[in-house]
């Protein structure tokens, strides 16, 4: 009984001593992936079998060149973005641009501004009307005065000159008029030279009333033609204050943002010069014009007094001959 005991104690120790020596190279031939067990399972009572070996195909790593052909088509250029963004952004400029016309800057002005760009235009619409009127009345007056002058430039009375002239009317036949109630009303009187007088000064009052008559429309043209620039300054610098404002509200400086305001202050200005420059020039032109035609008027004023000398002159020839018979 002995014997058996020790044997198989001694079986015993065997089995032990090779479960000990079999761990360590099971635990080595083990992958490193794999996971720890969290519990721990008791030793087999017979010797472990080694575990086979993990054989896990190896998966080749990238090179550096692949995975930079990979990448770099995910990412565009810096070029490529700033190609592709200016064209969107000149998309969208372009529009707001191509509608800065004057018709479209008129509608989108400021009330205070548009009532300026009316005016304005209401007085270059006053500016060449006054031209196309004054043009024809002065065209008229200085033909007929010059015919006048023609017909009685070979007249010896005042009588004859009127029958030359008819029943017209003109600056010439109230001359004419003028100096023969002048004389009519000073029969009888010895002195000549009163009547003279006193028929110069109704050709005076004459020549004025028809430098005032000619002259009508030229103060129009003075008024517009000094005050233009600035009514058109004062759109100007309103419709500037109001861009100024709305740069201020929407927080940017952005020149499509800024440039209509401004446009449309500066169309003020524009139709100011419009409406102004027209003017002065066509004021100038009517001062001459009216000057020429203010010494012809002269000339018939000159005209109607030899007329009256003379037929003075001829009732006081008439009167000596009478009384020498």
């Amino acid at each position: 009984m002995k014997t058996m005991t020790s044997r198989a104690s001694l079986a015993a120790a065997l089995m032990l001593a090779a479960a000990w020596l079999a761990s360590p190279v099971s635990a080595q031939t083990q992958p490193p992936s794999a996971p720890a067990q969290s519990t721990a399972q008791p030793a087999p009572a017979g010797p472990a079998p080694a575990a086979p070996a993990a054989t896990t195909p190896a998966v080749p790593a990238p090179s550096a060149s692949t995975a930079a052909t990979q990448v770099a088509p995910t990412v565009p250029s810096a070029a490529a973005v700033s190609t592709t963004a200016k064209p969107d952004a000149a998309a969208g400029i372009a529009p707001a641009m191509k509608e800065l016309s004057p018709w479209v800057m008129f509608m989108s002005a400021d009330v205070i501004v548009k009532a300026v760009m009316i005016g304005l235009a209401f007085a270059s619409l006053m500016t060449w009307t006054v031209f196309i009127a004054k043009s024809i009345e002065l065209s008229v007056a200085s033909s007929k005065l010059r015919s006048a002058l023609k017909k009685v430039a070979e007249t010896r009375s005042l009588a004859e000159a009127q029958m030359a002239l008819g029943a017209k009317e003109g600056i010439l036949p109230s001359f004419l008029a003028a100096a023969l109630r002048e004389a009519r009303m000073s029969a009888g009187l010895s002195s000549d030279a009163g009547i003279k007088e006193r028929a110069a000064s109704s050709f005076s009052e004459i020549v004025r009333a028809e430098a005032r008559r000619i002259r009508i429309g030229m103060g129009v043209l003075a008024t517009i033609g000094s005050t233009s620039p600035f009514v058109g300054l004062f759109g100007t610098v309103w419709g500037i204050m109001n861009s100024f404002i709305g740069i201020s509200k929407s927080q940017t400086t952005n020149l499509a943002v800024v440039a209509p305001g401004i446009a449309e202050a500066l169309l003020a200005t524009a139709i100011g010069l419009v409406a102004a420059i027209p003017a002065v020039i066509i004021y100038n032109h009517f001062s001459r014009v009216t000057k020429g035609y203010l010494e012809l008027v002269s000339r018939a004023s000159g005209a109607a007094g030899r007329l009256l000398s003379r037929d003075l002159d001829r009732s006081h020839g008439s009167v000596h001959s009478r009384a020498a018979e």
